[in-house]
């Protein structure tokens, strides 16, 4: 059997909140000026209470509105693959099964959390969202969100992505949005970070202070993240949850589950439906692949951090680079944030999930190999999870395994990235300990 499709009957209609399952819990999310945890009260400036009420929820299922439901069905359930050529091609008797959330509107998982975003904020009276993006699918995910919804959209895009992925940016306009380059002149933060820094490539923690300070500037606006937060992971959950379901039909469970780490949301949606199995004693890894030229998990420090480079965000207790570090501009642009989510920052900590780092040239050669076996040409940022199922794989080829990935987009909207790989224009950056060090010393001084 080569894909298993569930039926659009067979749709999780409950997403699944790991955080009363991990052990040692979550440590609350601090005011950056009190260093004291935040109310949600304060939170409600810019989020919807419908969303605060999941970030902070003990509940292990919430139920999915029927409204988000409709618009999921575009394009969910997504189907579940197994990449028999690409086994063939590398010669190994493990068994590799891909979730393909590049089948999305916009081309990958990104709409899973967009979709109640938007949804959340339109039933409280919110007009109009600002938002960041790295390498533009988040942003294309939110533009078609809000236009579901009727919600204005308003997009901070990482200034080397904003270059070097113009068709996102033609996505979101497609869909109404608006897309401004980050550092911009539209806002306070912006205008400072370009008279000190004017050649800046941008970080995602840039652009996120600017979509906060626009956010908090207007009464009809609320902000939306990507990643990171636990409202986001649960909404990505409903990828793990196919996918058990799935693999179920196929017969097989996973002895590994691999994914692309950035800031963690579609890694932790296919790895926590998983988790209670683990923790019920199930012979099950997580591996968890990050770019080496921004290494959160295996090179930073798990610490109270801000979320941006202003430092507007709730300090979050997760791995970090520190809030002001700015990654090499690197393909893989939403691979580029300096912190990883507190629920997979957590899972590294209590050694649940193991994290790996791999360099932009093996990726991008996993990522041909994959479109030359597979037929389909993945993201970037997609490339580190099949690299990392490849390794796996080849640990011993004469193993019988089974290999879970997340296949979190497609690359067809990124061709000059390949174009650049495939002439020669590509190299690989390992980040320099020593300026990871000096980013680190600058981190938020708790108790």
């Amino acid at each position: 059997m080569k894909k298993i499709v569930l039926r659009d009957d067979e749709m999780p209609t409950r997403w699944y909140n790991v955080v009363p399952d991990i052990p040692g819990g979550l440590l609350p999310p601090l005011d950056p000026q009190t260093h004291q945890p935040i109310s949600p009260e304060k939170l409600s400036a810019v989020f919807p209470m419908g969303l605060l009420e999941q970030e902070m929820s003990q509940e292990r299922f919430i139920d999915i509105p029927p409204e988000v439901q409709e618009v999921y069905s575009i394009w969910r359930p997504s189907p579940l693959v197994r990449a028999t050529k690409l086994e063939e091609a590398l010669g190994t008797r493990a068994k590799i099964f891909f979730k393909n959330e590049s089948v999305s509107p916009v081309g990958s998982h990104k709409p899973n959390s967009a979709v109640p975003q938007a949804y959340y904020n339109m039933r409280e009276g919110v007009k109009r969202l600002t938002t960041e993006t790295g390498a533009g699918q988040w942003g294309s995910a939110l533009a078609l969100a809000t236009s579901k919804f009727g919600l204005e959209c308003k997009v901070f895009m990482v200034r080397v992505s904003y270059d070097q992925k113009p068709y996102r940016k033609f996505i979101m306009q497609a869909y109404g949005g608006e897309v401004v380059a980050s550092p911009s002149q539209d806002t306070k933060t912006g205008r400072a970070l370009l008279a000190e820094f004017p050649d800046t490539p941008g970080s995602l923690g840039m652009a996120i202070s600017e979509a906060l300070e626009d956010a908090s500037s207007r009464d009809d606006t609320n902000y939306a993240l990507g990643s990171v937060l636990n409202h986001v992971v649960l909404h990505q959950t409903i990828v793990g949850l196919e996918a058990k379901k799935q693999l179920e039909i196929a017969g097989e469970y996973p002895d590994v589950v691999i994914g692309c780490c950035g800031g963690g949301s579609n890694f932790a949606g296919l790895v926590a439906p998983f988790v209670p199995d683990y923790l019920e004693g199930k012979k099950i890894e997580f591996h968890g692949y990050e770019p080496a030229s921004c290494p959160s998990m295996t090179a930073g420090k798990l610490a109270y951090d801000s979320g941006d480079v202003a430092m507007m965000t709730p300090l979050l207790y997760m791995y970090t680079l520190g809030h002001d570090f700015v990654p090499p501009g690197i393909h893989a642009g939403g691979l580029r944030y300096h912190g990883m989510a507190p629920i997979v920052s957590a899972l590294v900590r209590e050694g649940i999930v193991q994290p790996k780092s791999v360099h932009q040239m093996e990726c991008f050669e996993a990522g041909i190999l994959f479109a030359r076996t597979e037929g389909i040409i993945p993201a970037p940022e997609s490339n580190h999870a099949i690299r990392g199922a490849i390794i796996e794989a080849m640990k011993d080829p004469k193993e019988e395994k089974t290999i879970l990935f997340n296949l979190s987009g497609t690359g067809v909207i990124d061709m000059p990235s390949y174009d650049n790989y495939l002439s020669g224009k590509l190299s690989d950056y390992a980040f320099p300990r020593e300026a990871i060090e000096k980013s680190l010393a600058r981190l938020p001084k708790i108790g």
